[in-house]
């Protein structure tokens, strides 16, 4: 670990040098290059400097100490030995997950889908409530968000809604998400006051440029037809929604959001390239019905990554064990320490195996 952190710092100081040099910034595409570069190492760069100032400070330390002439600087040493040790001992812990490999997707923007699961009309319900919740922590995150493509019901719930997160590093907080959310609450329909079980699905997918993934047009299957809509004199006259199908893959695309075609057409793309993307990505690394069926299962009520307990007031993450007494917090978009939490399960799940 120290020699990787060491040729790290020396990369850093040699890219340090190449972006303030004129030949350098003249060539902007060369530049940015070396900004990016340097971008990405500087986080454990920096982490390393402290450490190495830090290991200077144990150093002069154990010499006071050592030397023992001066009673009171002694004493001093001790107390100061003491304090460094262990932000050593945190400072190396930090280095470890900082050299774990990074996701490349991470900081791209996010298409997150949202599915109606098991529990009829209260899933839908609560498919809104979970939708809401992503969109108030883009807001917290200063994210944009637009929608795609949303299927409502009658009594306000979503159906399936699909939206776009934009934000640096959206995918790295948010790709814990995906996955099958469980609602227990009496909904407001009930008379006996009974608690009753949902479900909704969640799946969040990296945005994808063309760089990512080609498509070509023969083998898409482009239809167009009316938006829905509630009629009267705003319903939509022309075909301006789009539906388009990956005939090799048998992913079906729809959007709808728009008035206009072309940015329908340009909004289903970005949604396609992502499931595209993330179709083969799985099927590499598996069989990609397997994968899919683990980032968001088929919504049954016995399959759940998440809770979120009304009467109790407590939302409940079953992959590491964490429960949160704050729901009305949560559901307003205050995800972090959740967040936070699996990211750091996932980091030291990584070191674990050896990674």
């Amino acid at each position: 670990m120290w020699e990787k952190l060491k040729q790290l710092k020396e990369q850093y100081d040699r890219l340090t040098e190449q972006v303030s040099d004129p030949a350098v910034i003249a060539d902007t595409e060369k530049w940015r290059a070396a900004v990016k570069e340097r971008s990405a190492i500087e986080p454990a760069v920096q982490l390393y400097e402290r450490w190495l100032a830090n290991e200077k400070t144990v150093a002069e330390c154990r010499e006071i100490i050592e030397d023992g002439s001066d009673k009171d600087m002694t004493a001093l040493a001790k107390e100061e030995l003491s304090s460094a040790l262990a932000a050593g001992e945190k400072l190396e812990e930090e280095l470890k997950y900082e050299l774990l490999p990074k996701d490349p997707d991470d900081d791209k923007n996010v298409i997150v889908e949202i599915r109606a699961g098991a529990g009829g009309e209260e899933a839908g319900l609560f498919a809104a409530v979970l939708l809401r919740m992503y969109t108030r922590f883009a807001e917290r995150m200063r994210w944009k968000v637009r929608e795609i493509d949303i299927g409502r019901t009658d009594l306000g719930g979503v159906k399936e809604a699909v939206f776009m997160i934009t934000g640096k590093g959206a995918y790295s907080r948010l790709k814990y998400e995906s996955g099958v959310h469980r609602v227990q609450r009496v909904p407001e329909t009930e008379s006996q006051g009974r608690i009753h079980t949902s479900t909704a699905t969640v799946a969040v997918m990296p945005e994808i440029g063309d760089l990512d993934v080609k498509i070509d047009e023969k083998d898409l299957k482009i239809d167009t037809y009316r938006s829905g809509g509630a009629g009267g004199q705003y319903v939509n006259k022309t075909e301006s929604a789009i539906r388009i199908t990956h005939l090799p893959t048998g992913i079906v695309v729809t959007c709808q959001d728009e008035k206009s075609q072309a940015k329908n057409r340009e909004s289903a793309m970005k949604v396609l390239k992502s499931r595209v993307y993330d179709y083969y990505k799985s099927k590499k690394e598996s069989e990609y019905a397997a994968n899919r069926r683990s980032l968001v299962g088929t919504g049954d009520r016995s399959e759940r990554i998440r809770t979120y307990n009304y009467p109790q007031g407590r939302v409940t993450d079953h992959r590491i064990n964490r429960t949160e007494y704050s729901l009305g917090d949560f559901l307003d978009g205050d995800l972090f320490g959740m967040l936070d939490a699996l990211a750091l399960a996932d980091k030291d799940a990584m070191l674990a195996g050896g990674e």
